[in-house]
Parts: C-alpha cells; sequence; structure tokens
C-alpha cells in the first residue's frame, strides 16, 4: 500500500510540477519591463511604478504609479495612475542611447481623500450641476525622454536601459478652467511638470 501510495505522491508532485511551470510560463507577461520613480507632475509629490512595453517595436507603454502628497505639501493625499504613450520619433545616439522628443500620452489618476469622493454628493448640488469627478482626473500628456543603453555605458549593474524623463500633463478641469478665463490664466496654469527615472531590466 505504501509503495503505490508513493508512486501516487511522486506522479501528483509530476504532475503538478509541469503544470505548474507552464502557468509560470504562460504569466510571465506579468513581469513588469520597468521601474519608474517620478517627482510631481500631478501624480504626487513622489511617485513609484512599473511600466510594460507594448507593441513589435516597443515604442508604447502602460505605466502603472502609485504616488504622494506628504502632509506639509498641502495635505496628505494618495493617488493611483494608469498611463499610456507612444513614442513615435525615434533618434538614435550612436551606440549608447536613443532620444524619444516628443511621446503623446494619456492617463488617469484617481485620489484617495475623505473630501474627494467619486462624485459630488446628490444632497449637496442637482444632479448633473458638475460633471466631473473630484477624485477622478482624465489627462494629455507630453513628454521627452532620453535613454542610455547600460550595457554600453556601465554593464553589470542588471539594468539594461536607464530613461531620464520630463513630462507635461493637463487635465479636462484645467482645460476648461482656461477657456473660461483665457484673460487670467496663462498656459504654464494649466500644465503641470514632472520629472522621472525609468529603469529597463
Amino acid at each position: 500500500m505504501n509503495r503505490y501510495l508513493s508512486k501516487l505522491v511522486a506522479l501528483c508532485i509530476l504532475t503538478f510540477g509541469l503544470v505548474g511551470k507552464g502557468v509560470a510560463q504562460r504569466m510571465n507577461f506579468l513581469i513588469p519591463d520597468a521601474i519608474i520613480l517620478q517627482y510631481a507632475g500631478s501624480i504626487g509629490y513622489g511617485s513609484l511604478g512599473f511600466g510594460y512595453e507594448i507593441f513589435k517595436n516597443k515604442r508604447g507603454y502602460i505605466d502603472l504609479n502609485y504616488g504622494y502628497v506628504p502632509a506639509s505639501k498641502g495635505g496628505e493625499l494618495h493617488t493611483l495612475t494608469a498611463k499610456f504613450a507612444y513614442k513615435p520619433i525615434e533618434i538614435k545616439m550612436k551606440e549608447w542611447g536613443k532620444l524619444y522628443p516628443f511621446n503623446p500620452g494619456v492617463f488617469l489618476s484617481y485620489s484617495f481623500h475623505e473630501d474627494l469622493p467619486f462624485k459630488f454628493h446628490s444632497s449637496q448640488y442637482p444632479s448633473g450641476y458638475y460633471y466631473w469627478s473630484p477624485a477622478l482626473r482624465p489627462h494629455l500628456s507630453f513628454s521627452n525622454e532620453i535613454e542610455l543603453n547600460m550595457e554600453r555605458i556601465w554593464s553589470g549593474t542588471g539594468i539594461k536601459k536607464v530613461g531620464i524623463y520630463s513630462e507635461f500633463n493637463t487635465n479636462d478641469y484645467y482645460i476648461i478652467n482656461y477657456f473660461q478665463n483665457i484673460k487670467a490664466l496663462s498656459l504654464t496654469d494649466v500644465f503641470q511638470l514632472g520629472v522621472g527615472i525609468r529603469f529597463k531590466f
């Protein structure tokens, strides 16, 4: 009996091992292509995230970021952001890097705070009085990035590439306010700037 039991256990281990290996291989797409650190830019005083390269040419990317604003910078705030952008222009800088001068994109940021509900309370405002969500903001973004080939510059670090970028963005609320108050507001009041670094492994 023990002999049959040991064979059954061995068979189960082998089966689960093979299935587990197949599942792990199929789940490889969940492993991010990059780790991102960003300062400012409408998604937190500082933010940390991870990104995925998409499309065959790897010029599109999707980033997911967690951002934080400390109480000393205007009130404690936590944000989650999902970004999409595309790099239509690529300028090669010999073998050590590439420049992406203009990368259009869009992103959604959600702020977690007791004073920022998803919708305005109907008890305070008539239905449809404010169309936007206090917590959820859609943004347009325009960035540029210089990407350094670390395998050429500093091999052995485990990092393939480092991208240093700046990103201008605006949202629906800022744009509408700008067109309603063109004489009082300038474009610098509408666009926010963030800078960041992208580590690709």
